[in-house]
C-alpha cells in the first residue's frame, strides 16, 4: 500500500506543477510579458523559502497547491519588477565603479605627494 501512496503524492505533483506552468503562462499573457521563465515545483515543508527565482525559474516549495499558485504570482511579480529596476542597477554600479577609481587615483597621487616631503 505505501508505494500506491507515493504514486498518488507523485501524480499529485505532477498536476500541481502543470497547474502552476499554465498559471504562470496566464500571467505572462495577461501582462503582456513574455519573459524566458519556467516554473518549478518542489514542495518542501521544511524550506524557510515560499519560493525564489534563480536565473530564469521560479521556484516554489509550498506543498499546499493555493499556497503554491499565490507563490508564484509573488515571486513572478517581483521578478518583473526587478527587471524594470535593472538599468537604473547597472548605471549607479557603473557610478560607484568610476567613483572608486577616482578616489583611488587621487589617494596614490597624494601618497606620492606626500612620500616625497618626507
Amino acid at each position: 500500500m505505501p508505494v500506491k501512496g507515493i504514486q498518488t503524492h507523485h501524480v499529485n505533483i505532477e498536476i500541481g506543477q502543470d497547474k502552476l506552468v499554465e498559471e504562470l503562462r496566464r500571467l505572462q499573457h495577461k501582462l503582456g510579458l513574455e519573459y524566458e521563465l519556467c516554473v518549478v515545483w518542489i514542495p518542501d515543508s521544511h524550506s524557510k523559502l515560499s519560493g525564489e527565482v534563480k536565473g530564469n525559474h521560479i521556484y516554489i516549495y509550498e506543498e499546499d497547491e493555493e499556497k503554491a499558485i499565490n507563490t508564484l504570482k509573488h515571486e513572478f511579480l517581483d521578478y518583473i519588477i526587478s527587471k524594470t529596476m535593472e538599468p537604473y542597477e547597472r548605471i549607479a554600479n557603473k557610478l560607484i565603479q568610476l567613483t572608486n577609481e577616482e578616489a583611488y587615483r587621487r589617494k596614490e597621487k597624494l601618497t606620492e605627494a606626500l612620500a616625497k616631503l618626507i
